[in-house]
């Protein structure tokens, strides 16, 4: 797959963290702003996915965040115990304080926690009509079946008409768009794709597609054609946080102007490197590493011994930054 672009933008960014002539406002100029994604998410202490997913993976591809906080999840690395939302008037000040100062290329839409906060980003993303929105559908399993059956249908009948792609695990997606499906075969990323476009979004993303053995299908679709497919090989670990890492990645990259398929395709990449330089932070499931470009050869360690106090005492002026 190709994926030249995103590492040159990668790199870029290295660049760029050390700038030899210091900005000011005034000297700001068009083609010196970052494109600028408006995200929703709730926090994650585990930095498995959530607001941390959408602030590296964005930030990754050469997008700025505007972060609003939805609320946090109670979890660790292995489960999520509970989520605690934040009211929605909250919601509502930190977005429209950032939309009436900052010029914003694409919205981006992960998990909000209760239906009155969904009302909120539907009439916000009403108001700002002309600005793309992409929108994730996690998983819900840890939660309790009432909630989730009210989450889901507000994000239906209020979310997707304003929603330009909407990303999801195809078992998630099936459950949700699909649950009356009577067809000994399982639904095609078509399928999903008519499902969703009959609430009003014109693209689908759909990821995890069994294809037998140790592969699976991911693919962007509309009603009529599949527009991009990969195959992938199945990873070992468990992950938590690909599809944030995911939907965040492709909301950068459509910021940066590029077209939906080749902002796909860059997407998924992106996805493939990050989860395949991934580790596991603590004792439940393995994490992305969505930084996994910026570690050169000369960066790895030698040994896997833990860091100690000695390894972070200064040295004078021999101090590497």
């Amino acid at each position: 797959m190709s994926t030249s672009k995103a590492w040159h933008r990668m790199n870029q960014s290295i660049d760029a963290m050390n700038p030899t002539i210091p900005l000011s406002d005034e000297g700001q100029t068009p083609e010196m702003a970052h494109p600028c994604v408006l995200s929703f998410n709730t926090n994650d202490p585990s930095g498995a996915g959530g607001l941390t997913a959408d602030i590296l993976a964005m930030s990754s591809v050469g997008a700025h965040v505007l972060s609003i906080a939805t609320g946090t999840y109670v979890r660790d690395t292995a489960e999520t115990f509970d989520h605690v939302a934040f009211e929605e008037e909250t919601i509502d000040e930190q977005a429209r304080s950032i939309l009436e100062d900052i010029s914003v290329q694409v919205i981006k839409v992960g998990f909000c926690g209760t239906p009155e906060i969904l009302s909120t980003i539907a009439e916000l993303c009403t108001d700002y009509a002309d600005v793309p929105v992409v929108a994730y559908m996690p998983s819900l399993s840890w939660w309790q079946d009432d909630p989730i059956e009210a989450y889901q249908d507000a994000f239906m009948e209020l979310l997707l008409p304003q929603t330009t792609v909407l990303v999801g695990n195809h078992s998630t997606l099936w459950r949700w768009l699909l649950p009356e499906w009577g067809s000994d075969r399982s639904p095609t990323a078509r399928d999903l794709a008519k499902a969703a476009a009959e609430k009003g979004v014109p693209y689908t993303l759909v990821t995890g597609m069994p294809q037998g053995g140790q592969h699976l299908e991911n693919a962007l679709a509309t009603p009529l054609t599949v527009l991009v497919s990969e195959t992938i090989e199945r990873f070992d670990a468990v992950f938590t946080g690909a599809g944030d890492t995911l939907s965040a990645a492709l909301a950068g990259l459509l910021a940066m102007g590029d077209d939906l398929e080749a902002s796909v395709g860059e997407a998924l990449g992106y996805l493939d490197g990050s989860l395949d330089a991934g580790f596991r932070p603590g004792m439940g499931h393995a994490v992305a590493d969505r930084l996994f470009w910026a570690q050169g050869p000369e960066d790895a360690m030698d040994d896997d011994s833990p860091a100690t106090a000695e390894d972070f005492s200064l040295h004078g002026h021999q101090t590497r930054h």
